[in-house]
């Protein structure tokens, strides 16, 4: 008997210790800074929430897929100033009827990767706005026009996403701060700023170069 109870609160101790764990590891992923190193600005980082059906792929050319859970609710800290977020859209619906062997038991309906550049202020914190669809059919027909907003929390709008595309290098948003790092080869070769440019890129963005340069 003594034996059995010993067990009984040695499983509820660990039961205990692994619910505090899982609990630890929510809280450390559910925040994810967007920056490398240790900026001075970053005790004044906004925040942007993403619901599980936004995916962030990466933010100011830094990737940020390496989470192993899907629809994932995650809150996004971002440096105040001009940041640019590359992200999808993706909803998953069961099937009905009979799932043979082997096949999935849900559709996933994603969109086309999407772009959105704004100014982040201090402290503030943003969320994703979009139309949510009722089924399956009607998420079907988003994937092609879909598009989020960017709000602040008292719901003014800051921008509007649209189509992104890895080719138009151009187009990005620098990272925060990159224009006193840019400003050392200004005026330099053109090989000095390739280089600085070819630094900050994504890798989509240097992928896409390659194919240009050898095509």
């Amino acid at each position: 008997m003594r034996t059995s109870r010993v067990c009984a609160i040695f499983k509820s101790l660990l039961s205990g210790l692994l619910v505090l764990s899982l609990a630890g590891c929510a809280s450390n992923i559910s925040r994810v800074e967007t920056w490398e190193g240790s900026p001075a600005n970053a005790g004044d980082a906004a925040t942007l929430k993403a619901p599980g059906e936004i995916e962030v792929t990466s933010v100011n050319g830094r990737s940020l897929t390496n989470f192993m859970m899907d629809d994932l609710a995650l809150d996004y800290a971002l440096l105040p100033g001009q940041n640019q977020v590359v992200f999808t859209y993706k909803t998953i619906w069961a099937k009905s009827g009979v799932v043979e062997n082997g096949e999935s038991k849900v559709h996933v309906i994603e969109s086309q990767p999407q772009v959105v550049r704004f100014d982040a202020e201090p402290g503030e914190v943003y969320r994703f706005a979009f139309d949510k669809p009722a089924n399956r059919a009607e998420a079907e027909q988003m994937t092609d026009t879909f598009s989020a907003t960017i709000v602040t929390g008292s719901g003014q709008e800051v921008a509007t996403s649209s189509d992104w595309d890895p080719k138009n290098v151009s187009a990005r948003t620098p990272l925060p701060g990159a224009d006193s790092a840019s400003s050392g080869v200004e005026g330099g070769t053109a090989l000095e700023q390739l280089k600085s440019i070819w630094a900050t890129a994504s890798e989509e963005e240097k992928r896409a170069f390659l194919r240009w340069a050898f095509e």
